[in-house]
C-alpha cells in the first residue's frame, strides 16, 4: 500500500530495484494493466541516477520523486515519449503511478509503502 499522510494513493505496490527493472519502467506496459504503484529504488539520492524517459510509454503518468527521507523533492505529470526528465532534486525513490494518482500530494510530504 501507498500513502501519503493518512491518504492512500495506490493499494498496489511492485518495486523496481535492480537496473534491469529500473530500466524497463513501464515500457510497453498496457495502460488497463497499469493499476499500481511503480517504485524505483535506486543506491544513492542522485539526479542524474534518477533521471527517466518516457520512450515506449503509451500513457502519462504522474510521478513522484522521493529523497532518503521518502520526503517528496519533486512531482511530475509525463506524457508518452518525452526523451527525459531530470527532478529538480536529488532523489533516491521515484513512484510512477497512474495519472491523477499523485494530485494532492504536496513537495515535503513523506509517502511510505
Amino acid at each position: 500500500m501507498l500513502r501519503a499522510g493518512k491518504k492512500i494513493l495506490m493499494k498496489n505496490v511492485r518495486f523496481a530495484r535492480n537496473t534491469l527493472e529500473r530500466t524497463k519502467g513501464l515500457m510497453f506496459e498496457d495502460k488497463k494493466k497499469f493499476n499500481y504503484a511503480l517504485v524505483f529504488t535506486f543506491p544513492r539520492e542522485s539526479q542524474i541516477g534518477t533521471s527517466l524517459h518516457m520512450l515506449f510509454v503509451f500513457f502519462p503518468i504522474d510521478v513522484l520523486f522521493l529523497n532518503k527521507e521518502q520526503k517528496v523533492v519533486d512531482k511530475a505529470t509525463l506524457n508518452p515519449f518525452i526523451p527525459n526528465y531530470t527532478p529538480k532534486k536529488a532523489a533516491k525513490f521515484v513512484i510512477e503511478m497512474p495519472k491523477g494518482k499523485a494530485k494532492s500530494v504536496k513537495l515535503g510530504q513523506k509517502v511510505e509503502w
